[in-house]
C-alpha cells in the first residue's frame, strides 16, 4: 500500500509538472526568437558600421594621397598644406566631449548617420573650389600653347612681339589678378577637412559601444575585429583611388586634353584631385543611410538582460563600489533632479545651481583621477614615448608621397599606387603579427614592453639605411649646376643669368623647364638662350639655344619641352627604397598591439576609459595637429626654386634640393624615433624594477595594480579578452 501510494503520489506530481514544462517550452521558444532577432539586428548594425569605417578610412587616406596635388593647385607651401591636414584633428576635438557625453544618452545609430552626412558634406566642400576658381594655369612659353603669334623665346627686344598680343596677355593677367586677389580658395579645403573631423567624431566611440552593449559577449571581440579590418582595407582603396585620379588632368571634361602641354612627370602637373572627393562623399552618404532605420535599442542577450553595461564593465563597477558609494548616491540624486526638471517647471535659478553642482562634482571626481593617473610612472613614460613616436610616424606618412616624387622622380599616380598596394598591407600584417606573437608565446606585460621596444629599435635602424638610398639632384642650369658644368654660387637667382643668355630679356620667376640635348634641364627657353621654336604643344622643339651644349655647337643646339629625367641609378635606388620601406613599415607595426596592451595592463581597471581618453587626446593635440605643420616647414627650407603666383607672391615649390630633402625628412623622423626609444627603455626599466619578487604590484602606495609579473599566467589573457580590452567601450568617450 505504501509503495502504491508513493507511486500515485509520484504520478500526480508528474502531472502537475506538465504545465510548467509547456510554459518553459514557450519561454524557450520566445527566447530563441528574441535571440535570433537580436543577432539579426546586431549583424545589420555590424555591416553598416563596417561600411562606415571603410568610408572614413578611404576619405582620410585619399586626402594624404592628394597633398602634392593640393599644394600645386592652390600654389601654397608645404607648411600650409600641413595646417590643412591637421584641421581634421581640430574638428574632431571640437565636439568629442559633447558627443561622448550626450551621444550615449541619445539615439546612437541616428547620431552616427548624422555624422556620416556631415562627413560627406565636408568631403564635397573640399572639392568645391575646382568649380569656382577657373581653369588651372601652368607656366608655359606661348608658342607651346597653340598660339597664333610666332614668338622667339629669347626676347632681345620688345618689338619682336606685336603690341596687340602683349596688351591682350597683360589684360588677361590683370583680369585674373582682380579675381584671384580676393580669393584664397584653399580655405574651403581646410573648412571641409575640419567638417570631416566633426562628422567622424561619433562613429568610433558610439559604434563600438553599441556593439559591446548588444552583442553576445563571446562574439563582441570578433565583431570589433571585423570593423577594424575594414578600417585597414579602406586606406588601400583610398590610395588606389588617388593613383587613378592623379593620372587624369585636373580640368578633364572642361578643356581639350590635346592642348595640355605638360605630362604627369612634370612638377606642374595636377591630377583630377577633386574627383576622388566626390566619390568619397557619395560613399559616405550611402554608408550613413542604414543608420536612420536602425532602432535605438536592441534586445539584450540572455547573459546581459539584468545589466545595463557589459559584464567586463560591470565587474569594474562592482570592484570599485565600496570606494565610490558616495559618488554613486550623488549621481543618482542628480539624475533624479534632472528627471524632475523634465516633468515640472523649475525656475532657471534652481536649474543653474543644479548644473553648477554637477560641474563641481565632476571636477571633484576628475582631479583625483587625473592625479592618480599621472602618478603612474609607466603610464606617463609610455604616453611621452607614444606622443613622440606618433609625431615621427604622422610626419613621415603625410609627406611620404612628396618625398618619393621629389627624391626618385616618380609620378603622383605611381607613388600612390605603391603606397596603397605595398606599404599599407605590410602595416596591417605587422599589427596582426604582433597580436599573434603575444597569443602564441603568452607574452606578459614586461614581454610586451620588450616587444614594443624591439620593434621600434629595429624599425628605426632599418630607416637609417634609407640615407644611402637617395638620388642626386637633377642637373638644372643655374640651380644645381652652372652653365659651364661647375657647382653654382649660393645666390641661385643671380646664377640663373650667364653670358650665354645675357642678351635675352628673361624673368627669374618663370618655371617652364626644357631638356637640352646635353642632358641638362633649363628653367625656361629664354634662360636657355633659345631663339627659335618649331611645333606646338608637347611636340615643340627649341633651336639655336646658346646655353645648351658647348660653345662650338651652341648655334645648332636644341631642346624639348619638359625637364630631363634623373640619373640612371634612380630606378634601382627606388626599388631598394621600396623593399626597405616595406620591411620598416612591418617592423614598426609589430609593436603596435603589444604597446597598446601594455598601456591597458598598467592602469587601474576603473581608470581605463579615462586613461585611454587622455591618451587619445594627447596624441591628437600634440602629434596629429603639429607634426604635419613643422614637417612641412622643415621641407620648405630645402626648396631651390619657388613658383610665382600670377599677381606676385611666392607659390608652390618647383624644385627641391634632393640631398637636403633626404636629410631633413629622414633625419627629423629618425631623431624623433630615437627620442621615443629612450622613453621606451625607461618604461621597461620601471617595469622590471616594479616586477621584482618583493613587489606584488606596480603601485608604490600598495594600491591594486595590474602590472605585477608574479607569473606569466596571471598576466596573460586569452585573445578574446585582449581584443575586448583593447577596444574598451568608452575609450574615446570619457575625456
Amino acid at each position: 500500500m505504501e509503495a502504491s501510494s508513493k507511486e500515485n503520489t509520484h504520478f500526480f506530481s508528474n502531472n502537475t509538472v506538465l504545465p510548467v514544462d509547456r510554459s518553459s517550452f514557450k519561454s524557450e521558444s520566445s527566447a530563441s526568437k528574441e535571440k535570433q532577432s537580436c543577432c539579426g539586428g546586431i549583424k545589420i548594425f555590424l555591416g553598416a558600421l563596417s561600411f562606415v569605417y571603410f568610408a572614413k578610412a578611404l576619405s582620410g587616406s585619399y586626402l594624404k594621397s592628394t597633398i602634392t596635388q593640393i599644394e600645386r593647385r592652390f600654389d601654397i607651401p608645404s607648411s600650409l598644406v600641413g595646417v590643412i591636414d591637421g584641421s581634421f584633428e581640430i574638428g574632431n576635438l571640437l565636439i568629442i566631449i559633447l558627443v561622448s557625453y550626450f551621444g550615449a544618452k541619445l539615439h546612437r545609430p541616428r547620431i552616427i548617420g548624422a555624422g556620416c552626412l556631415i562627413m560627406s558634406a565636408g568631403t564635397f566642400l573640399i572639392a568645391m573650389p575646382q568649380f569656382f576658381m577657373g581653369r588651372y594655369r601652368y607656366e608655359r612659353f606661348p608658342s607651346t600653347i597653340n598660339s597664333t603669334v610666332s614668338l622667339s623665346p629669347c626676347l632681345q627686344d620688345k618689338s619682336q612681339t606685336p603690341l596687340s598680343a602683349l596688351e591682350k596677355t597683360q589684360a588677361k593677367i590683370n583680369a585674373g589678378c582682380e579675381k584671384e586677389a580676393g580669393s584664397s580658395m584653399w580655405i574651403y579645403v581646410l573648412l571641409g577637412n575640419l567638417l570631416r573631423g566633426i562628422g567622424e567624431t561619433p562613429i568610433q566611440p558610439l559604434g563600438i559601444a553599441y556593439i559591446d552593449d548588444y552583442a553576445v559577449e563571446e562574439n563582441a571581440a570578433l565583431y570589433i575585429g571585423c570593423v577594424q579590418t575594414m578600417a585597414i582595407i579602406g586606406p588601400i582603396f583610398g590610395f588606389l583611388l588617388g593613383s587613378l585620379c592623379a593620372k587624369l588632368y585636373v580640368d578633364i571634361g572642361f578643356v581639350d586634353l590635346d592642348s595640355v602641354t605638360i605630362s604627369p612627370k612634370d612638377v606642374q602637373w595636377v591630377g583630377a584631385w577633386w574627383l576622388g572627393y566626390l566619390i568619397a562623399g557619395l560613399i559616405s552618404i550611402l554608408a550613413g543611410i542604414p543608420f536612420w532605420f536602425l532602432p535605438r535599442h536592441l534586445p539584450r542577450p540572455e547573459g546581459r538582460k539584468d545589466s545595463s553595461t557589459s559584464s567586463e564593465h560591470s565587474k569594474f563597477i562592482t570592484e570599485d563600489s565600496k570606494d565610490q558609494g558616495t559618488s554613486s548616491w550623488q549621481q543618482a540624486k542628480l539624475a533624479e533632479m534632472a528627471k524632475g526638471n523634465s516633468l515640472d517647471i523649475i525656475p532657471a535659478v534652481i536649474l543653474s545651481l543644479a548644473c553648477l553642482l554637477f560641474l563641481l562634482f565632476c571636477l571633484a571626481d576628475f582631479l583625483p583621477s587625473l592625479k592618480n593617473l599621472f602618478g603612474n610612472p609607466v603610464y606617463i613614460l609610455y604616453l611621452c614615448a607614444s606622443i613622440i613616436q606618433f609625431n615621427s610616424l604622422i610626419g613621415m606618412v603625410t609627406y611620404k608621397p612628396k618625398y618619393i616624387e621629389q627624391q626618385y622622380g616618380q609620378t603622383s599616380s605611381k607613388t600612390n599606387f605603391v603606397i596603397g598596394l605595398i606599404n599599407i598591407p605590410a602595416v596591417a600584417f605587422g599589427i596582426f603579427s604582433g597580436g599573434l606573437i603575444m597569443k602564441r608565446f603568452g607574452v606578459g606585460v614586461v614581454g610586451a614592453a620588450k616587444l614594443s621596444l624591439g620593434s621600434s629599435f629595429f624599425g628605426y635602424l632599418l630607416l637609417l639605411s634609407l640615407f644611402a638610398m637617395g638620388c642626386g639632384n637633377s642637373e638644372v642650369a643655374g640651380l644645381t649646376v652652372s652653365y659651364h658644368g661647375a657647382e653654382p654660387v649660393s645666390d641661385h637667382e643671380q646664377a640663373l643669368f650667364s653670358e650665354c643668355n645675357s642678351g635675352c630679356s628673361c624673368s627669374t620667376n618663370d618655371w617652364d623647364p626644357i631638356c637640352g640635348e646635353d642632358g641638362v634641364t633649363y628653367v625656361s627657353p629664354c634662360l636657355a638662350g633659345c631663339r627659335a621654336s618649331n611645333g606646338t604643344g608637347k611636340d615643340t622643339v627649341f633651336f639655336n639655344c646658346s646655353c645648351v651644349g658647348t660653345s662650338e655647337s651652341s648655334q645648332s643646339s636644341s631642346a624639348v619641352v619638359g625637364p630631363c629625367q634623373k640619373g640612371n641609378e634612380c630606378p634601382k635606388m627606388f626599388l631598394y627604397f621600396l623593399v626597405i620601406s616595406v620591411i620598416t613599415s612591418y617592423t614598426l607595426s609589430v609593436g603596435g598591439t603589444p604597446g597598446y596592451i601594455l598601456l591597458l595592463r598598467c592602469i587601474k581597471p576603473h581608470l581605463k576609459s579615462f586613461a585611454l581618453g587622455i591618451y587619445t587626446l594627447a596624441i591628437r593635440v600634440l602629434a596629429g595637429i603639429p607634426a604635419p605643420v613643422y614637417f612641412g616647414v622643415a621641407i620648405d627650407t630645402t626648396c631651390l626654386k619657388w613658383g610665382s603666383k600670377r599677381c606676385g607672391g611666392r607659390g608652390a615649390c618647383r624644385l627641391y634640393d634632393s640631398s637636403a630633402l633626404r636629410y631633413v625628412y629622414l633625419g627629423l623622423t629618425l631623431v624623433l624615433g630615437t627620442v621615443s626609444i629612450f622613453f621606451s627603455v625607461a618604461v621597461l626599466w620601471v617595469l622590471r624594477k616594479k616586477s621584482s619578487p618583493q613587489d606584488e604590484t606596480l603601485s608604490a602606495n600598495g594600491e591594486r595594480g595590474t602590472c605585477g609579473t608574479k607569473s606569466r599566467k596571471d598576466n596573460f589573457v586569452n585573445s578574446d579578452q585582449l581584443i575586448q580590452s583593447t577596444y574598451w567601450p568608452e575609450k574615446e568617450t570619457r575625456l
